[in-house]
Parts: structure tokens; C-alpha cells; sequence
């Protein structure tokens, strides 16, 4: 690959890390040439929010797009990564110490992408607080994005940051892996895949060295 792209995206396999009641991932050869079959086919069970994930404004408003009616220029375009340092939460406070206003996308590099390197799931991942969540809802950003399997932190059971957000029409991505992203300006590609009526899918989403 050329090295000025970065695929920030998950594996999807057997082993990979998911929401404890999400559904596991299965992968399993239904056809396989080595065993005298015509050809190499597999059957794929996983959640709508497994790996690299998008959500849909749907996934927590019964009115709201879904996944396949998200438009391509909220997924495509100029994306800022940003470094926060807090390793509990992103506060406003964090936020306001940096420059997102008028970035359409902004993409959050935290601890959180060491944690991929462990076996198990995470619960005391950084997440995004309410106030945080307002603050860039009010900044008018089209699309967010974060290295762990949620804005939210793990026992927010009102999942505040997700109903700002989504609600505001804010386009997240969960799960992504930027171990190898340097802070700074990029060109984003997240494609979901087109699930109609759909409330989230993974995605395979890359970063492109930009302006």
C-alpha cells in the first residue's frame, strides 16, 4: 500500500475484540478448494457494530438516517486526528485546548488504541463525556471518530454521548486503530457497508496524508 494511506480499520476474525453482548464473530468455510470443492466460500456472522464500526443517527432514534441513507460526502473528506492526553474521558476542557472548530470531521487518537494489543475487552477505555459531546454537536462537526467500541463510557447506560450526537446528525466511527497515526490533517474514507434500514455496519476506513 501506498504509505501515504493508512488503513485504520480492524480485522474482522474469530478473535477479535466486541462489545460483551454484542454477537461474536463466526467465519466459517463453507467451501473449501483444498478439500475438493469448486471454490473458497465462507459464511459471516457478526453484530452491525462489530470492529471498525459506523453508526447511523437510526441506531438510537427510531427517526433518524440509516445506515445506508448516510450521504458519502459526511464519510468522504478532509478529517482532522487530534491527540488527547486524558487518559480517563474526553472532557470539554480537552477540547477546547485544540482546534476543531470548523473541522467537519475530527477523529480522537487516545490510549485507547493500545488497548487492541490485549486479549480481552477494555471497560475503563476513554470515552466521551456529555459536555464534550455538546461541545462538538455545537461546533457544528459532521462526523466523529474514536478508538474504542464507544463514545460512551462502558456503564453509561443512557448512552448520553451517542443521543447528542447522533441525534444532531453527527456520523460516528468506533473502533478504529490509529496505533500508527501522527496527529494532524488528513483525507478520510469510511465505507460502511450498504445495509438498508440499517442502524450501524463495519467499515473499512482509511486515511490519506492530506493539505
Amino acid at each position: 500500500m501506498n504509505p501515504s494511506f493508512y488503513d485504520v480499520s480492524l480485522t474482522i476474525s474469530d478473535t477479535l475484540i466486541t462489545w460483551p453482548t454484542d454477537p461474536a464473530v463466526s467465519i466459517r468455510k463453507t467451501s473449501v478448494i483444498s478439500r475438493g470443492d469448486t471454490w473458497n466460500l465462507s459464511e459471516l456472522k457478526f453484530g452491525s457494530h462489530c470492529g471498525t464500526h459506523i453508526d447511523a443517527p437510526y441506531h438510537i432514534n427510531e427517526n433518524g438516517i440509516t445506515v445506508d441513507q448516510i450521504p458519502l460526502d459526511a464519510l468522504i473528506g478532509k478529517a482532522t486526528v487530534v491527540d488527547i492526553k486524558n487518559k480517563e474521558k474526553i472532557d470539554v476542557e480537552d477540547l477546547k485546548s485544540l482546534t476543531i472548530k470548523n473541522c467537519e470531521r475530527v477523529i480522537f487518537k487516545t490510549i485507547n488504541s493500545t488497548y487492541w494489543k490485549r486479549a480481552e475487552f477494555t471497560k475503563d477505555f476513554v470515552y466521551i463525556t456529555k459536555e464534550a459531546a455538546d461541545y462538538v454537536a455545537e461546533n457544528n462537526v459532521k462526523l466523529i471518530g474514536i478508538d474504542y467500541l464507544s463514545v460512551d463510557q462502558f456503564d453509561n447506560m443512557h448512552a448520553d454521548a451517542h443521543h447528542i450526537l447522533l441525534k444532531k446528525g453527527v456520523i460516528i466511527i468506533e473502533g478504529l486503530d490509529l496505533n500508527r497515526i501522527e496527529p494532524g490533517n488528513y483525507e478520510l474514507i469510511a465505507l460502511p457497508l450498504k445495509i438498508k434500514d440499517g442502524d450501524g455496519s463495519p467499515a473499512r476506513v482509511v486515511l490519506k496524508r492530506a493539505w
